[in-house]
C-alpha cells in the first residue's frame, strides 16, 4: 500500500513540473520581411513576457533593428531568424529594416505595443 501511495505522489509531482515548464516557454511570434514591409507591422506584447520572434525574409537580406533595446540581426532570404526578447516596461518600441533594400526602404518599419 505504501508503494502505491508513492507512485501516485510521483505522478502528481511530474504533472506539476510539466505544467510549470510549459507555462514558462516563451511565446513565439512569426514576422515576415519583404520589400518594403514587415508583416505584421504592429505587434502587441506584455511587459515581462518572454517572446521569441521567428522572422523570415522572403526576398532580400533585410536587417531587423529595435533601437530602444539595441537589438539587431540580419535576415537572410529563405531562413528563419530567431530573436528572443522580454520587454521590461509598457510603451511603444519601434523596429525597422536597417539594410538598404531599395526605394521604399525608409518606410519599412513597425512597432511593438507593450502593455
Amino acid at each position: 500500500m505504501k508503494r502505491r501511495h508513492l507512485l501516485l505522489i510521483g505522478a502528481a509531482g511530474a504533472g506539476v513540473a510539466f505544467t510549470a515548464a510549459r507555462a514558462q516557454a516563451p511565446r513565439e511570434i512569426e514576422i515576415t520581411a519583404q520589400r518594403f514591409k514587415f508583416t505584421p507591422a504592429e505587434i502587441p506584447l506584455k511587459a515581462g513576457e518572454p517572446v521569441v520572434l521567428l522572422i523570415r525574409s522572403l526576398d532580400f537580406a533585410h536587417g531587423f533593428f529595435v533601437p530602444d533595446l539595441d537589438l539587431r540581426t540580419d535576415l537572410m532570404p529563405g531562413r528563419v531568424t530567431r530573436l528572443a526578447l522580454t520587454p521590461k516596461a509598457p510603451g511603444r518600441l519601434a523596429f525597422l529594416c536597417d539594410n538598404f533594400c531599395g526605394d521604399g526602404h525608409e518606410g519599412m518599419d513597425g512597432h511593438f505595443t507593450v502593455t
